[in-house]
């Protein structure tokens, strides 16, 4: 399906339960309809407080893409070209490392998880770009300090908690989730004690072992969930602390929809967000499908993805194709917008 002139006409032109394209498939470079243009292995997608789509590129890519309400999509930062440089500068003339994926605050401004350059930046709304946290250097360190001087790993994913006052960080080989006030730039871990290992329920989380956190969703009352991508499970972390598994038996395949999520498997998830509900949306990647597991009743259940490798879309979204579901959010309307890296495309459906 081609995109329609306004994003809000997705709404009313989607059958529920229904996937369409409304990003890439096209031969533009960019400056043009979002379905006109091609896209290089995006991974995820968030949208700013006046509603324009953002979408970054992983290292096929390179850059971060804006679609506006009319469907057209440009490019507003990144050459293209694999590097670190443009920090102070004008954000297109920048270069990136594999930017997993972004968390957008409410003034606007987009944090750009840098993931090979180790570094947290930031872009303005006037185009500008610079380093928020990490030095650069692929190490652990900094804990209690400003957050650009400290060390990260491989940053795959970050996200703002719903007050939009802490950046929560899936600092993967370090094996640990962080949090980044806004205000102060102080970065302190909220669990993981580096460790690799599965935490035992019941557990301060700061003490616990993860096996790989790849994903963090935070909630409004200062718990948190993580996404632990070959440990194939999702912990929960509560408001006191304490650390549990609340989907995924930790063997990777696809079993257990809707029946018990904590029974279920899982196969490489890649990214989370929280729906409307307070359910977790699981962008189950290797599995080539996107989950959904609801906390009121502990069941998990398919929401798009036939579990075939592929591109077909068909007449619903529960029989259609998916290559690989890399970025999962809920759009404003409550649409789930999906992002199939492999595929170079972003597909939306509608509740």
């Amino acid at each position: 399906m081609r995109i329609f002139l306004s994003l809000l006409a997705f709404a009313t032109c989607a059958l529920a339960g229904e996937l369409e394209i409304i990003a890439g498939g096209g031969k533009l470079d960019a400056n043009g309809r979002a379905t006109e243009c091609r896209l290089r292995e995006p991974f995820a997608v968030e949208f700013t407080p006046d509603g324009n789509m953002i979408i970054v590129e992983m290292v096929s890519g390179n850059r971060v893409l804006s679609v506006d309400k009319a469907g057209m999509l440009t490019v507003i930062a990144g050459t293209g070209e694999k590097g670190f440089a443009g920090d102070g500068g004008p954000a297109t003339a920048a270069q990136f490392n594999g930017i997993h994926n972004h968390a957008i605050a409410k003034n606007g401004d987009i944090f750009l998880a840098d993931s090979w350059n180790f570094r947290i930046r930031k872009l303005t709304a006037d185009g500008r770009l610079t380093t928020f946290a990490g030095t650069g250097k692929k190490a652990f360190g900094g804990d209690g300090g400003p957050a650009v001087n400290a060390d990260f790993s491989t940053l795959i994913q970050i996200a703002l908690d719903p007050a939009g006052e802490n950046i929560f960080v899936a600092d993967i080989d370090n094996r640990r989730v962080r949090k980044i006030a806004l205000k102060t730039g102080i970065v302190t871990t909220v669990a993981g004690n580096g460790q690799r290992g599965v935490p035992a329920d019941g557990a301060s989380a700061t003490d616990a072992p993860l096996v790989d956190p790849r994903a963090v969703v935070p909630a409004a009352d200062g718990s948190f969930y993580i996404l632990e991508r070959s440990g194939n499970a999702l912990r929960f972390v509560d408001a006191s602390g304490k650390i549990r598994t609340v989907a995924g038996n930790g063997k990777a395949g696809l079993s257990g929809d809707d029946g018990p999520a904590i029974s279920a498997t899982l196969n490489g998830p890649k990214h989370a967000c929280m729906d409307r509900d307070g359910s977790v949306i699981i962008a189950d990647a290797e599995n080539h499908v996107v989950r959904r597991y609801d906390p009121k009743s502990g069941i998990i259940s398919r929401v798009a993805g036939s579990g075939k490798k592929g591109a077909t879309i068909a007449d619903s979204a529960l029989t259609s194709e998916l290559a690989r579901p890399h970025g999962v959010t809920v759009a404003a309307d409550g649409a789930l917008i999906i992002t199939d890296s492999y595929n170079d495309r972003i597909l939306r459906l509608k509740h």
